[in-house]
């Protein structure tokens, strides 16, 4: 799901849309989808929920701000660099936030999983950062202010402990709530340009995919494991996705990504199998 989000993005940045409509479009289909399995709750429960600053807090950095940036990002930058920014850097980025938070550095034996990552990473990224655009860069910084807005969340996440159908809905309503009624009455919009096709592609992926069921997902692996463990498997995806381009964007398998997929799966395994426990608070 996660590499499969760079590649769908991308598609969406390419076309007419505006970023403004892919985070509509996103929050717009989740909301639909969630609202009904919320009405269900007592008024005391939501109550509760909507009073929680935190959930503010995290729907705020894991989905307004990364949503804003990351989107925008896909307006000029490949598919390949989503891929590497924002999920190649989550075990360093979330490893420097803990460091910053807890004062507590990786272990050793982690400290050599991300080392092996890092190389792959580099290795992955040589035949798409060596000719880069102006423009590219611009998006290549957006994005990893996305990537920096999600490290930050992950880590609140897995220090608070909410569960992750809570945290999804919360996520999901409260970014909603804060971002449509502005995008409805002041925001420039483009959907009228494309095809239903495209909205349809946007609003499944990004809606439900990455929205609940990508959110989900990696909400209750960080309740489990942690937050580096998870981040330090996310490290593959810049590697699967360079691998799905082969057939669907007709790009050439290159000793460069086979390279990678060799140093980031042996840094991968190291570095989740010795990743922190949970940290409650």
């Amino acid at each position: 799901m996660w590499a499969c989000f760079s590649l769908v993005s991308r598609l969406g940045g390419k076309s007419a849309l505006t970023f403004y409509d892919i985070i509509a479009l996103r929050l717009g289909t989740a909301s639909a989808i969630l609202l009904p399995f919320v009405l269900l709750l007592s008024g005391a429960q939501v109550g509760n929920v909507i009073r929680d600053g935190r959930l503010w807090l995290l729907a705020i950095l894991g989905n307004l701000i990364y949503c804003l940036f990351v989107y925008h990002g896909f307006k000029f930058a490949p598919a390949a660099h989503g891929a590497i920014l924002l999920s190649g850097l989550q075990p360093f980025l979330i490893s420097s936030i803990i460091w910053l938070i807890d004062k507590r550095r990786p272990n050793r034996i982690r400290g050599i999983g991300l080392f092996f990552i890092a190389v792959g990473i580099t290795c992955t990224a040589m035949p798409y950062f060596s000719d880069g655009s102006a423009e590219s860069l611009l998006g290549d910084g957006l994005i990893l202010i996305a990537s920096i807005s999600w490290a930050i969340y992950s880590v609140l996440a897995a220090r608070w402990g909410y569960p992750a159908w809570t945290l999804t809905c919360a996520v999901a309503l409260f970014s909603a709530a804060l971002y449509l009624p502005v995008y409805l009455l002041w925001l420039p919009k483009q959907l009228s340009t494309v095809p239903f096709a495209t909205i349809l592609i946007q609003c499944f992926f990004q809606g439900v995919v990455a929205t609940i069921l990508a959110m989900l997902a990696y909400i209750k692996a960080v309740s489990i494991l942690g937050p580096e463990r998870p981040a330090a498997i996310l490290a593959l995806v810049p590697i699967v996705t360079g691998f799905v381009a082969v057939p669907l964007l007709d790009e050439a398998l290159t000793v460069w990504l086979l390279l990678g997929l060799l140093f980031v799966s042996f840094g991968s395994f190291v570095a989740s199998r010795y990743g922190s426990a949970p940290v409650r608070r």
